[in-house]
This record gives structure tokens, sequence and C-alpha cells, in this order.
């Protein structure tokens, strides 16, 4: 029964707005925007479920040319934590850029170390059972390297990737038991829709995420007015409904909030997931004539 719940855990954490998160998904999406971009998304879910997930990530990716070699490098740095069991993972990508046709081909990788950390004095074990050797009464701690793959397609339109994380990724032991995180795979895309009216857009998106044992599909669609204020809505098939609002406080500068409503019979004992993200994108280089900042879409 420990071994499932440490396995269980271990896998990657749920993010509804992913589309304002790319670099936490795909090493192949850093600096391909041309601009220097810092997030943070934080996200509580299952409100009023006692342990229940607990997930922020701090990302920044830039236009990286050492020697004219067109490319980008990023940081993720993951929080994640599920009752007993607490996460935390850093990983560094590279990618480089190929021109095709009206956009760019990012090709990455990224290689960091995961922890976890495992406190039996926070797990509550089933009614009439004595808890499980393989649990750690005393707190336990352990380190593994981790490393992913990732291609990721853009133009000012549309945008489209492919990744792999913990395709290579050793084994964290404890006293009594030891994990290791699955391969999961991403795939994303999203298409910017022009309108009569020049200040509305519409952006639909989709996010499919496997670990070979379970899926997960999510299709969003935003509506963008004046490139400051968003709304939009999403389902993940089978678990949720997303309602999301956002808005550009200053030049580059954008917040957004959104709800997930439960669809499962977790709904019962919960009151939805709450999310929470900031970023902000601006250009190294001092432009002689005014820059616009690219849609939302592609921060």
């Amino acid at each position: 029964m420990a071994m499932h719940a440490i396995e269980h855990a271990q896998q990657d954490p749920v993010f509804s707005q992913y589309m304002f998160n790319k670099m936490s998904f795909n090493p192949g999406f850093a600096g391909i925007s041309n601009m220097v971009c810092i997030g943070l998304d934080t996200r509580q879910q299952w409100v009023g479920i006692d342990g229940a997930p607990q997930s922020t990530v701090f990302h920044a990716n830039t236009p990286f040319r050492p020697f004219g070699i067109p490319g980008g490098i990023g940081i993720n740095l993951l929080s994640d934590n599920i009752g007993f069991d607490k996460d935390l993972a850093i990983a560094i990508a590279y990618a480089y850029h190929i021109p095709i046709g009206e956009g760019k081909l990012g090709i990455g990788f990224n290689a960091g170390l995961l922890n976890k950390a495992l406190n039996g004095a926070q797990w509550k074990p089933p009614v009439q059972t004595e808890g499980d050797n393989a649990i750690p009464k005393d707190g336990e701690s352990a380190f593994g390297f981790d490393m992913g793959l990732g291609t990721f397609y853009e133009t000012d339109n549309l945008f489209a990737g492919f990744s792999v994380k913990h395709l290579v990724s050793s084994k964290m032991n404890f006293d009594q038991a030891s994990t290791q995180a699955r391969m999961h795979y991403y795939l994303m895309a999203g298409y910017k829709m022009h309108l009569p009216n020049p200040a509305i857009e519409i952006q639909p998106s989709a996010l499919v995420a496997s670990d070979t044992k379970n899926s997960q599909v999510t299709f969003n669609t935003n509506i963008v007015y004046n490139q400051k204020f968003w709304g939009g809505i999403a389902y993940r098939l089978g678990d949720a409904v997303i309602g999301m609002l956002g808005l550009e406080i200053f030049n580059g500068i954008r917040v957004t909030y959104s709800y997930d409503f439960s669809m499962t019979d977790l709904r019962k004992y919960n009151s939805g997931s709450h999310e929470f993200s900031v970023a902000y994108c601006f250009r190294m280089k001092v432009e002689k004539t005014p820059q616009k900042f690219k849609s939302v879409r592609f921060l």
C-alpha cells in the first residue's frame, strides 16, 4: 500500500494554465519568443481535502546565442506537496532554434535533480492498520537525476510542441523502499483566430498528458480583448470544468486566475481547485521603433 502511495505521488502535477506555462512542460520552448520571460504558477488542488496537492513552479527562459548560434536557455523550479510526500525539482534547459516557414522550431533538452522527502509522522494509515515500514516514521529524503527532451514550433498565429519528461531518471532509494519517476509525454497545440474586430482574438488550445498508465486531455478557449484582458473556459476530460480570467496590469506583466470545478466523485468532498499565475516578459535589446508585445498566448 505504501509503495503505491509513493509511486502515485511521484507523478507530475496538474496545471490548468498550461498555455502560460509552456517552459515547465517543454524545454524546446526556451528562448523561442525572443523575449526574457519570468513566471510563477501556484495551484491549490481540491480545497477542503486534507493532504491535497499543492504545487508551485517558477520558470524563466531567454534567447541565448553564443557565437551566433540561435537558441535559448531556461530553468524550472518545482515544489509539489501531497500529504506526507514533498517533491522538489530543478531543471536547466537548452534549445537550438531552426527557422522553418513563418516560424521557428526549438529542439531542446533539460537536465536536473529530483528530491523526494517522506514524513511518516504526517501519514494517516487506514483504520485498523499498523502503518507500513516503507514510509519512514522520522522523515527521509532522497535525490535522483532527471532529464527530458522536447520540440516546440511557433509562428505568430500558432504553436505546437511535443515533449518527454523523465526520459532518463535515476532511482531514489530509501531505507525500506525506492521510487523512480515514470516517463511523461506531453503534446500541446494552439491557434490564434482573428476576427473582423481587430481588438478581439479567440485562442483555442489543447494539452494531452500521459504516463502510459493514465492520460489527461484538456481543451481550452480564451477570448482576448485588446491584448490586455482575457477570459476563457476549459474542460479536462472526465475531471473538471475550468474558468479563467486574466489581465495585463503593466506593460509585459500579466496575472491570471483559474478555478477548477471537479466533475468526479471527489466534488462531494472539496470546493474546487484554485490556480494563480504571474509573469513578466520583456526585451533585452532596446529597439528604435515601438514594439508590440506578443499575444498572451505566446508569453
